[in-house]
């Protein structure tokens, strides 16, 4: 597609038609597909990813001053949402079927439910052991689901600001978990 072609097609776009907004996923679909799946190396999670990509570029379409520069925009909504996937995502442990069995009828166990009400415990203990502030930025992205962005605004900080705290906290919490677990 050529610049003028895109440049026209976004403005389209941004106007609400929505055949527009189709020919731009047709033709940036490839590329944002890639850049996902080379930071999540998963096609389920990729596939998934995509798709909230190009729904937050719609929703946010109108924002776009200038049209041009579409391609760059929207990459850079691909990269975010891709790397806070990646971040937010539990590890995969590969196993075999039988494994998972056994996983399921564990997980149900008494000893199991007293295992995670120790591990919350814990992590409610950590948590207050730390200051105000790294407990507040903890619990507005983990438990509350806050944005970096909504925390901004929250916070009243730069988005910089907020990734540093959250690191920081992260490793005081970390500190604090693992000296709580030597013996005293």
């Amino acid at each position: 597609m050529s610049l003028d072609t895109l440049t026209n097609t976004v403005v389209r776009a941004q106007a609400g038609n929505r055949d527009a907004f189709g020919k731009l996923v047709v033709e940036f679909h490839s590329r944002v597909y890639g850049m996902v799946m080379q930071r999540l190396h998963n096609t389920a999670e990729a596939d998934e990813v995509t798709q909230e990509v190009f729904l937050r570029a719609f929703r946010k379409l109108p924002q776009l001053k200038e049209p041009k520069a579409f391609g760059g925009w929207l990459c850079r909504i691909a990269a975010r949402m891709s790397i806070n996937r990646a971040v937010r995502r539990p590890p995969e442990t590969a196993c075999e079927p039988a494994s998972f069995e056994v996983l399921q009828e564990a997980s149900d166990s008494p000893a199991a439910e007293l295992m995670q009400l120790e591990d919350a415990e814990q992590l409610r203990t950590g948590l207050d052991r730390l200051g105000d502030l790294d407990r507040r930025t903890l619990m507005a992205f983990y438990f509350d689901g806050q944005s970096l962005k909504e925390m901004s605004v929250v916070f009243d900080s730069p988005i910089g600001t907020i990734k540093r705290r959250l690191h920081t906290a992260r490793h005081r919490l970390h500190d604090v978990l693992i000296a709580s677990m030597q013996p005293a």
